[in-house]
């Protein structure tokens, strides 16, 4: 009996053996114009709404999986179109999958869009950090007033003209 409950504790649910999904903050699209031949990236942060020609592309979510996983990139999004009249019709709500973009991307008689990938920007590292500081010289006195500790640099003066002596 106690080796039995040795291998029901032993084993993990199936949703604890899978790596958590990461969330990103940006979904990044390929659209294509059909009149003009011509695709453009489109980066769009979770709920932000970018139009692209007559479409309104809107992520909700965008995932992806550790890169210790093979790779898996999700996003459910809503696609709106303006038409001639100006009323907005919803064309597309689903989820897209960057692995087969010819899954579920939109294909709209004059644009297609498809997912094909998520983004989280770098952080950014301010300037004025301790690592980008200059050394402190050691023969270097605390002065009293901060201009004291660097001199002024003369700022070079630009040339002038001189007057032309033609009457």
């Amino acid at each position: 009996m106690l080796f039995g409950s040795l291998v029901v504790t032993g084993v993990l649910p199936a949703s604890q053996a899978r790596a958590e999904k990461i969330d990103n903050p940006i979904a990044v699209f390929a659209a294509l114009d059909k009149v003009t031949g011509r695709i453009s990236p489109l980066e769009i942060r979770i709920n932000d709404t970018v139009e692209f020609g007559a479409l309104k592309v809107t992520p909700r979510t965008c995932t992806t999986t550790p890169p210790t996983e093979a790779p898996r990139t999700t996003a459910f999004v809503e696609i709106d179109e303006t038409k001639l009249t100006g009323e907005i019709q919803r064309i597309f709500t689903g989820w897209m999958f960057a692995e087969s973009p010819g899954l579920n991307g939109v294909e709209h008689p004059v644009f297609d869009v498809w997912l094909t990938s998520c983004k989280t920007p770098p952080p950014v590292i301010p300037a004025g950090n301790a690592e980008n500081e200059a050394p402190a010289t050691p023969d270097a006195a605390p002065s009293a007033t901060p201009d004291a500790a660097a001199p002024a640099v003369p700022v070079p003066e630009r040339p002038r003209r001189a007057p032309s002596s033609n009457p």
